[in-house]
């Protein structure tokens, strides 16, 4: 990639190396070891184009830094980018978002890819939004989970920052999280919890509890942060003050079952986040297009 691109995902906190192997499978994927047997057939060798990236609704954009990758990984480096509008911005019906000029073989053999990956994207970011929106003025935030897309964890992520969220922990290794299987084979929620304090003293541990009872007892442990697991309002509230008439600077995390509609009184219950599976596994795409110019 040229150097404009990659400085354009290293100010977006995504590792250019990262998205350009993103981007290279991806186009593989949709050229299966051949060509684009309809763009060789109908356009000529030589010839040049200008497209525009126009936005179909209304929503946040997130993924035009990534999109700008493909369209330069796909032509060569060949390409003259413009890009109009930043990721996090609010876009509507007729927006355009960019306008991408080379070799038209190449500007329509990476549009699937490059939609499929900034209409996706976006998704995720309007998704997020609607949630931060919901949430405003309550000083709790909405976090992601790992349900995610394998092989797009980390753009899924910049998404959902995109759109006003926060990110939960990257992996399996960067902090732990004790949940009801891991009780199970541990023997007790606070076994567990010991356990992985006693392995890896230095990792944070979140620890899944779907019972006041367990909430103090994990808590009294020293868990860094406890989620509150398919809880009702009552239950959460109950649960925060337990929490914190042990240790007031406990973290607590309400999860599972949340709806946008009911976000605003989960956040109320005292909890500091809301963790939402949905924001990378079942958000909508945006519509976006790209227009070949004449």
């Amino acid at each position: 990639m040229r150097r404009p691109t990659v400085e354009a995902l290293v100010a977006a906190g995504l590792d250019p190396a990262y998205v350009e192997d993103v981007i290279r499978r991806a186009l593989a994927e949709d050229l299966a070891g051949g060509v684009d047997v309809t763009s060789v057939a109908t356009v000529p060798a030589g010839q040049a184009g200008t497209a525009r990236l126009v936005a179909r609704a209304a929503g946040v954009l997130a993924g035009l830094p990534v999109a700008a990758a493909v369209f330069d990984v796909a032509a060569g480096g060949s390409v003259q980018l413009g890009l109009s509008m930043k990721d996090g911005t609010e876009v509507g019906p007729g927006d355009v978002l960019g306008t991408v000029a080379g070799p038209t073989r190449a500007l329509l053999t990476a549009e699937r890819t490059a939609l499929n990956l900034l209409c996706h994207l976006s998704g995720v970011a309007t998704a997020t939004r609607a949630w931060a929106d919901a949430l405003a003025g309550t000083g709790v935030a909405v976090r992601d989970t790992r349900k995610t897309t394998p092989g797009l964890r980390a753009l899924e992520r910049y998404a959902v920052r995109c759109g006003g969220g926060r990110n939960h922990r990257l992996g399996l290794s960067d902090a732990a999280l004790v949940k009801d299987n891991h009780v199970l084979a541990a023997g007790g929620v606070v076994a567990a919890f010991e356990a992985v304090r006693h392995r890896f003293p230095g990792v944070p541990v979140e620890v899944e509890c779907d019972r006041v009872e367990q909430v103090r007892e994990v808590v009294a442990a020293g868990a860094d942060l406890v989620l509150l697991d398919n809880m009702t309002l009552a239950e959460l509230a109950e649960s925060v003050r337990a929490a914190r008439a042990v240790r007031p600077d406990v973290r607590l995390e309400a999860s599972g079952g949340l709806t946008l509609a009911a976000a605003r009184a989960v956040a109320q219950t005292g909890v500091d986040y809301l963790a939402v599976g949905a924001l990378t596994h079942s958000a909508t795409v945006l519509d976006i297009a790209l227009d070949l110019r004449e």
